[in-house]
């Protein structure tokens, strides 16, 4: 599957709605609902075995993908903003939640990432920021230079602000359902 370039038009799905999506360890797709396929313009037979990065915009910060990975592979959770490219070439802003899937033993097995509509005022805080993120990466050759000193910039950003990424991420999701 090759990737689709951005088109510059929005797409967006209803706030009651909820994008589902589980992987393997790899990061491989193993299950997604209707509303991923309608959203991202998918069929699921497409999707199925994929990487999940396949819906991957290249305006989304690397240095926001490190920490989802740091997060996952060490067992926990992480809500993020997310921006994402369909298959016809709309893009999709997502408020995710992506958590670790463990087996009866405790250990990861996959992922699971529930997503649903963020609000304008959220995206308003949110766009800029990815913007100067990717900014920064830009700077570094090595994509895993660029996606450390995204993540660095993120983190001395939220210190200057006196907010850990956690923090700052719930005080922008006041209106995500309203």
């Amino acid at each position: 599957m090759t990737r689709t370039a951005p088109s510059g038009v929005e797409r967006t799905f209803g706030r009651d709605e909820i994008i589902v999506t589980k992987t393997d360890l790899q990061g491989r797709i193993t299950y997604a609902n209707e509303v991923f396929c309608r959203v991202s313009a998918f069929d699921e037979a497409d999707v199925i075995g994929k990487p999940h990065n396949l819906i991957r915009h290249p305006d989304m910060p690397a240095g926001v993908f490190k920490l989802l990975w740091d997060r996952l592979q060490a067992g926990q959770e992480l809500f993020a903003f997310v921006v994402n490219v369909a298959g016809d070439g709309a893009h999709y802003w997502v408020f995710a939640h992506v958590t670790p899937t463990f087996d009866a033993h405790g250990t990861i097995i996959g992922y699971h990432s529930n997503r649903r509509l963020p609000s304008r005022t959220a995206l308003g805080t949110i766009v800029p920021l990815y913007r100067e993120i990717r900014a920064h990466e830009a700077g570094f050759s090595r994509a895993t230079d660029a996606s450390a000193a995204g993540l660095s910039f993120l983190h001395e950003r939220l210190a200057g602000l006196g907010m850990t990424y956690d923090e700052w991420v719930w005080s922008l999701v006041t209106e995500v359902a309203a």
